[in-house]
C-alpha cells in the first residue's frame, strides 16, 4: 500500500486565492505559560489559528454555492472518502467535454468515482503565476461528469472555473447543485495512477459552513 498525498503545507501568511486572506496562527498558550498550569515537567501547547474556509487544499460543499444546500457537517463520508480514483491527464487550459471523453474512454462508468484533473497548474503554487490563465473545468465538462454520476470532482490550479471579471462559476454551480463536492488546489496528481488509487479527502463537519481545508490522500 502506498500512500500520496495531495495537500499544499498551511503556515501563516499562506496567500491560496488572490484577494483573500492569509490564515494568521498564533499561540493561545505558550509552552512556558503552560508550565504555571500543569505539574512540573508537564507543558503543552495550544495554537489559534484565523482563516477564510478557502485556505490552502479545500473542499467545497453545495453550501459554499447554494443556500440550503448540503454544509460541511452535512455532507456523507461516502462522498468524501475511499472514493476510487480516476486521473485526467489534462492538455489544454479548458477540460471539456471533449477532452474527458476522449481521456475517460477506457473507463466505462464513472459513477461514485472521483475524477481529478491534473493540469500541472500546481507547479506556479505559491507564486502570482498560479492565478494567470489557470486550467479550469468547462461548463460542458461539469455537466458531463455530472450526468455521469461522479461523486467528486478535484484540480489541481486555482480554481475548477475559469476566473473572470464577470464572476460566473459554471462549473462550481453545475457540480455543487448536483451535490458533487468540488476539491481544489490539489498538488502531486503526477505521482496518482490514472485508475486504481482510492481518494480520501474528508472535511470537519462544521455545521453552516460550506469550504474547509482538508488532508487530501490517495490510497494506492
Amino acid at each position: 500500500m502506498t500512500l500520496i498525498d495531495l495537500s499544499h503545507v498551511i503556515a501563516a501568511g499562506l496567500i491560496t486565492y488572490p484577494g483573500l486572506p492569509a490564515p494568521e496562527i498564533t499561540p493561545h498558550l505558550t509552552r512556558e505559560a503552560s508550565r504555571d498550569v500543569y505539574a512540573p515537567g508537564v507543558e503543552f501547547a495550544i495554537d489559534r489559528i484565523t482563516m477564510v474556509g478557502n485556505t490552502g487544499t479545500y473542499l467545497d460543499s453545495p453550501f459554499h454555492r447554494y443556500e440550503g444546500g448540503i454544509d460541511l457537517a452535512g455532507l456523507p463520508l461516502a462522498s468524501v472518502a475511499d472514493l476510487p480514483t480516476v486521473v485526467v491527464r489534462a492538455t489544454t487550459r479548458a477540460v471539456d467535454a471533449a477532452v474527458l471523453t476522449a481521456a475517460l474512454a477506457d473507463v466505462p462508468d464513472l459513477r461514485g468515482h472521483a475524477v481529478l484533473l491534473h493540469t500541472g497548474g500546481d507547479r506556479h503554487w505559491g507564486t502570482p503565476a498560479y492565478a494567470d490563465d489557470a486550467p479550469y473545468l468547462a461548463e460542458d465538462g461539469a455537466t458531463y461528469l455530472a450526468e455521469a454520476g461522479v461523486a467528486l470532482v478535484g484540480i489541481d490550479s486555482v480554481n475548477i472555473d475559469q476566473v473572470t471579471p464577470e464572476g460566473y462559476r459554471p462549473a462550481h454551480s453545475v457540480l455543487l447543485a448536483a451535490e458533487i463536492p468540488v476539491l481544489e488546489h490539489l498538488t502531486n496528481l503526477a505521482a496518482v495512477p490514472d485508475t486504481g488509487g482510492r481518494l480520501h479527502a474528508a472535511p470537519p463537519p462544521v455545521r453552516d459552513f460550506g469550504t474547509f481545508p482538508v488532508r487530501a490522500y490517495v490510497v494506492v
